[in-house]
C-alpha cells in the first residue's frame, strides 16, 4: 500500500518520526489481512499485537510516498509473524523494515486459541520467500 507522509508524522527537520513507522505498519497489515478476507476482530475472536519492532534504515521525509509491503514470515499454531518493508516510491530506497507478532485470541475467555485453518491457508499463499 502507498502512504503519503503527512507533516504531522514528522519532526522539526521534516524527518518521519520513529513512532509513525509503527502506524504505517499497522495500517498496511490491517489492509493486507482485510484483502485476504481475514477479520482482525469479529466480536468473539481477534488478532492482538504482542510484539513489534522496526529497523530504521534511511531517513524518510515529509511529502514523500512510502510503499509498504506486508508479507507473512511465520504461521504458528496461535500466532503469525508479519514483516513490513517500507520503500520510498520516488527513489526506491529502503527506508525501514519492521516485524510484528499477532496472536489469535478468544475475546470472551481472554486467552489465545488456534488460528483457523481457513486463515492459515490464505496466509500461506503470502509467505515470504527466502532472499
Amino acid at each position: 500500500m502507498d502512504i503519503k507522509v503527512r507533516v504531522s508524522e514528522t519532526d522539526l527537520l521534516g524527518h518521519i518520526n520513529n513512532a509513525s513507522y509503527f502506524i504505517y505498519m499497522e495500517e498496511a497489515r490491517i489492509e493486507f489481512l482485510k484483502k485476504l478476507g481475514i477479520d482482525i476482530e469479529n466480536g468473539d475472536f481477534a488478532f492482538m499485537l504482542v510484539s513489534a519492532k522496526c529497523d530504521f534504515i534511511r531517513q524518510g521525509y515529509f511529502g514523500k510516498t512510502l510503499q509498504v509491503a506486508t508479507e507473512v514470515l511465520k504461521i504458528g499454531t496461535k500466532s503469525i509473524t508479519l514483516t513490513s518493508t517500507m520503500t520510498e516510491s520516488e527513489s526506491g530506497d529502503l527506508i525501514a523494515r519492521g516485524e510484528v507478532v499477532l496472536v489469535y485470541v478468544d475475546v470472551h475467555a481472554q486467552q489465545t486459541i488456534a488460528i483457523p485453518d481457513s486463515f492459515k491457508d490464505k496466509l500461506q499463499v503470502h509467505m515470504k520467500g527466502d532472499d
